[in-house]
């Protein structure tokens, strides 16, 4: 997947929008799928994109984040952390499957499926540039704009 061209997706998102992803042309856009809204690890790695939204923003990159979570559950957690930018919803795991993070997992000993923590860089002609699978929360986002900013 990594150098090519991700297709046009699009996706309900936030503040009554709908995030197209034809129209962040020329834009750098980085897509961070995550388990659930208001869990630690979560609510951290949004935190964390939050306070460095002011960076990303000035190296050209628009954040978006999605998780399975409501449009009603979205809003409520993106308002609780002021997150200055918006969460997508993908109920039916559409934008899900084209980055392939629906993973098998264990949760309290039993089999289930969700989203794997993962973040892409897609570049400003829309390629895909850089991928993190199996994110560990931790220095994460720094790593993510320290590459962005090489773009």
């Amino acid at each position: 997947m990594l150098d090519t061209q991700i297709p046009d997706f699009s996706l309900p998102a936030t503040s009554d929008t709908t995030f197209n992803l034809a129209e962040q042309a020329g834009k750098v856009v980085v897509i961070y799928f995550y388990p659930k809204d208001s869990t630690p690890g979560c609510t951290t790695e949004g935190q964390n994109f939050r306070d460095l939204h002011a960076e990303f923003a000035a190296a050209g990159a628009v954040i978006l984040g999605i998780s399975r979570d409501s449009l009603k559950s979205h809003e409520n957690f993106k308002s609780k952390q002021a997150f200055p930018f918006e969460l997508g919803s993908d109920k039916d795991e559409t934008v899900c499957t084209l980055f392939d993070v629906i993973k098998d997992k264990m949760m309290y000993g039993k089999p289930c499926r969700g989203i794997e923590r993962s973040t892409f860089v897609i570049d400003r002609a829309g390629v895909l540039r850089r991928e993190w699978r199996g994110v560990k929360v931790a220095g994460h986002v720094q790593e993510v704009l320290d590459f962005v900013k090489t773009l």
